[in-house]
């Protein structure tokens, strides 16, 4: 018989709200360093740890759609959003693990104080390696993280001094 290999995928979940330059550099490195067949970017419907957003589900979709339509080996998939509700990183990671080898999970630098408080961190320590992102401002204290890689990105933004700044010039 036959044995069927899925492909292997990092998942980059997110508020992407807006997605900006930042998300891209994060992207761009985890192709270039990760032996990955796909990258999937997950806009989230709302994030579990926030009480709304900026930019609508279905906007901050388009844009990040838009942003990485030049990337082939890049899906940015809706299923966060098609929930309708705000879905957890668990939630998630258990879905495309029916269609493919969930192999990684991309997060900012900025989530590891608090990563331990993610529902069923256990799970998700347990079955993916961890993607840190570096950001400036952040100290990457990885010791919550059973296996992890750094990825070095010189991109300091975030998608709050974005909405701050009235030109979003960073998008």
């Amino acid at each position: 018989m036959f044995k069927i290999t899925k492909q292997s995928v990092a998942l980059f979940g997110g508020s992407f709200d807006p997605p900006h330059f930042g998300h891209k550099e994060v992207v761009k490195s985890a192709l270039d360093s990760l032996d990955i067949d796909k990258l999937i970017v997950i806009p989230a419907f709302l994030n579990p740890f926030k009480t709304g957003s900026h930019f609508s589900p279905k906007k901050r979709l388009e844009m990040t759609q838009n942003m990485f339509k030049e990337f082939k080996k890049v899906i940015v998939s809706d299923y966060e959003i098609s929930q309708q509700k705000s879905t957890t990183t668990y939630q998630s990671v258990k879905y495309f693990q029916t269609l493919y080898s969930v192999e990684y999970f991309i997060i900012g630098a900025d989530n590891l104080n608090n990563i331990d408080k993610w529902y069923n961190f256990k799970y998700l320590n347990s079955q993916i390696t961890w993607v840190v992102a570096t950001r400036g401002g952040y100290s990457l204290d990885t010791s919550k993280l059973k296996k992890f890689e750094i990825l070095e990105v010189e991109a300091d933004i975030s998608s709050t001094e974005i909405r701050k700044n009235k030109e979003n010039r960073f998008i």
